[in-house]
């Protein structure tokens, strides 16, 4: 019998929240900009405000990764650096193919970033014939049914679901048959996968309206004089 899941994190091996795990690329991208202004060590509340976090919550999630800060000089910028980059995976290169070479397929298949974040886009699949043939950041589109050949051949493990919701669970489905063993999900969908396979869920229209309740809130509270009382 398989058991199945829903597109949840898992924890991390060694025992790191998901939550602190969140934030280590937070932290990397702030002591890569340290590094090119020439800081050599930095004190927890320079790297958290560098972070915009709180420093008690960066010494919290770096305690995690082992004890790389000194007391009274505070952490070494190219060690911490490093450490943070190992434990992310960002030491070596991960090949990763992306399902859908629609609008978000495309920008994210020539989003320049990945390069320096050891992340190669190796393979873009589409079902689309007027797509597949063409090239997006100089990968060719192929099709949708060589997938088994292209995770194989090319030894895969990570995949991007830049599809329609609808085609969603059909294109999990045949990645974890392929062998994919991490998801990312861009698709407006939940998708259930087997234990064993890690997803991360982002969706953009929802993070949207979590602003726009922000933005409602506010605009509600504006309107609410200083001596007024909201009714409950």
């Amino acid at each position: 019998m398989t058991f199945l899941r829903t597109d949840r994190p898992a924890q991390a091996d060694r025992g790191i929240p998901d939550a602190t795990v969140a934030r280590l690329p937070v932290y990397l991208r702030a002591l890569g900009a340290l590094a090119e202004a020439g800081t050599a060590t930095c004190s927890s509340g320079e790297l958290a405000a560098a972070a915009g976090v709180n420093p008690a919550k960066l010494r919290k999630d770096l305690s995690h990764l082992g004890s790389y800060g000194t007391r009274g000089v505070g952490y070494d910028v190219a060690l911490l650096r490093h450490h943070i980059a190992r434990e992310l995976g960002q030491t070596q290169v991960w090949d990763v193919v992306i399902v859908g070479a629609g609008h978000l397929g495309s920008a994210l298949s020539t989003y320049q970033g990945f390069d320096s974040r050891g992340i190669n886009v190796k393979a873009i699949l589409d079902t689309d014939a007027d797509r597949i043939g063409t090239s997006l950041g100089g990968v060719l589109v192929r099709p949708f049914d060589e997938l088994e050949q292209v995770v194989r051949d090319g030894d895969i493990s990570i995949a991007v679901v830049a599809t329609p919701g609808e085609a969603a669970q059909d294109v999990a489905d045949a990645l974890v048959s392929a062998g994919v063993t991490s998801i990312l999900n861009f698709a407006p969908a939940v998708l259930q996968v087997p234990d064993a396979v890690q997803v991360r869920k982002v969706d953009l229209s929802i993070e949207l309206q979590i602003l726009a309740y922000h933005e409602q809130r506010k605009a509600s509270t504006d309107q609410v004089g200083p001596d007024e009382e909201v009714a409950g």
